[in-house]
């Protein structure tokens, strides 16, 4: 069972931007590919960008060019760096494992039921 841990986020204006950490209480290295998730109230929840165990990353549309998603293996986190934030970047921001390989982060992104473990979520405003 693995446990996420996420941190960092909190208010930034309009422009300004947030890093995110995940961290992994136990070792996910080749077994999982991560991802971050995001859900603004009354939305549903929604695939933000995706790293497999080759590190190959994915995006949503939305955040292509903003944000960057990496992970340290020698400290098993994952990192979400957003730049650029936008008001519709406001939202409960989750990081999250997938036990699969290949990754296939795409379908991931628009399938974030398929996820095998989650982290409680860290909250994200951006103020205009």
């Amino acid at each position: 069972q693995a446990q996420l841990v996420e941190s960092g986020g909190g208010s930034a204006p309009a422009g300004g931007s947030l890093r995110l950490s995940c961290a992994a209480s136990v070792y996910t290295g080749p077994t999982f590919c991560m991802g971050w998730f995001r859900q603004a109230p009354g939305k549903e929840r929604e695939g933000v960008a995706t790293i497999d165990q080759h590190g190959s990353t994915k995006y949503v549309d939305s955040v292509m060019g903003r944000f960057t998603i990496s992970k340290d293996k020698a400290k098993n986190t994952l990192y979400l760096q957003m730049n650029s934030l936008k008001p519709e970047d406001s939202a409960m921001y989750y990081c999250a494992a997938l036990a699969r390989y290949p990754c296939a982060g795409a379908m991931w992104l628009d399938s974030p039921a398929d996820s095998t473990y989650w982290g409680q979520g860290t909250q994200v405003t951006v103020s205009s």
